[in-house]
């Protein structure tokens, strides 16, 4: 393949930019969605790059249907390469010129059923989210008229027995309110549960996920997360720079030989590093302290840090273990403690 095809994703029209592997430039189009899949169909083989956004996983599949090679760059190592005044054009172009770059990583294109999972497991975050707000909402009305309520959906049984019992106190109409947005709660419950037990099922069927789940701490959720948004784990050279990808290593400020280090980068996945930190916290609680054998590297580091630096470091931990898991095709095995 002789030629690199830079593709600026739209909803209508697509601008290509055509050039060599060397960076001389061969064409500049702007085509419609029809017009540029024809266009692919009739060109020879060829690699595609275009920025890792919404639509570019499915037109991936498309290109290499259609015999080419495609490369997805992420949009924040696109952004440097533009020049000037930013349009189509430039974007386009901007995307072949990073792509060049010889030690560029691209995204790994999504199949049909990650992008499904992924979809289940966004449906889910949605109605979790939606929820807390309602509960909040509702928590708030109760606030203004006297009530105070702590936080969290575990605390909804109190609520509702407030609301039912006939000494409330409270006016007609926010009674009314309040029942409303009580019934909404639960009908969002009922969503979570339900895709909750979809995304078990799908967890419990695939290979890796089992493996994931003997993880000390991994879930199924987060067993399916890590199956559905995370790159093959050969694209990473080691457990470390897989934890690198997740956000969870620290923030380098660091020049002229001194090595200055901050809060986690937050720079990868957002949904897996979330549920390795909860998954992490589950370990640290009181009942699951009870499972963390004394002397260990674990039980040492709740002697002497915060509660949540250990969480940090646990789900760092995790991650490399994750990594270890998948590129090994092995289960989890308790360290063997030492015995001084």
């Amino acid at each position: 393949m002789d030629t690199m095809i830079g593709v600026d994703l739209a909803k209508s029209v697509f601008q290509l930019h055509g050039a060599s592997m060397v960076g001389e430039v061969k064409f500049r189009k702007k085509l419609t969605r029809p017009q540029f899949e024809r266009f692919m169909a009739e060109y020879a083989p060829a690699v595609v790059v275009m920025e890792a956004c919404g639509g570019a996983h499915f037109w991936a599949r498309r290109m290499l249907d259609l015999g080419h090679e495609v490369r997805l760059v992420a949009p924040q190592y696109v952004r440097p390469f533009v020049k000037r005044q930013k349009n189509d054009a430039a974007d386009a172009e901007a995307i072949v010129i990073a792509a060049q770059r010889p030690e560029k990583r691209f995204v790994e294109p999504k199949t049909v059923d990650q992008q499904a999972r992924a979809t289940l497991f966004r449906g889910r975050e949605r109605l979790v989210r939606q929820r807390t707000e309602l509960i909040n909402a509702l928590r708030g009305v109760l606030y203004e008229h006297g009530h105070v309520f702590p936080t969290g959906a575990r605390n909804l049984g109190r609520i509702e027995a407030f609301l039912i019992e006939a000494g409330h106190g409270l006016h007609p109409l926010v009674h009314e309110e309040c029942m409303d947005m009580l019934d909404l709660i639960q009908d969002k419950t009922a969503r979570i549960a339900v895709k909750t037990k979809q995304a078990e099922t799908f967890s419990s069927q695939g290979t890796m996920t089992r493996r994931l789940k003997t993880i000390p701490g991994v879930g199924a959720l987060t067993a399916l997360a890590v199956e559905t948004f995370a790159p093959p784990m050969e694209s990473f050279k080691s457990g470390r720079d897989f934890a690198a990808w997740l956000g969870i290593v620290p923030r380098q400020h660091s020049s002229g030989g001194k090595q200055r280090l901050g809060k986690i980068s937050k720079a990868g996945q957002g949904d897996i590093r979330r549920l390795l930190i909860m998954g992490a916290m589950t370990r640290l609680t009181p009942r699951g302290r009870l499972g963390i054998p004394p002397g260990s590297w674990l039980a040492r580091m709740l002697e002497r840090k915060p509660k949540m630096l250990v969480a940090i470091a646990l789900a760092n931990k995790m991650a490399r273990q994750i990594w270890a898991l998948l590129t090994k095709q092995e289960d989890y095995r308790e360290p063997v403690q030492v015995v001084a």
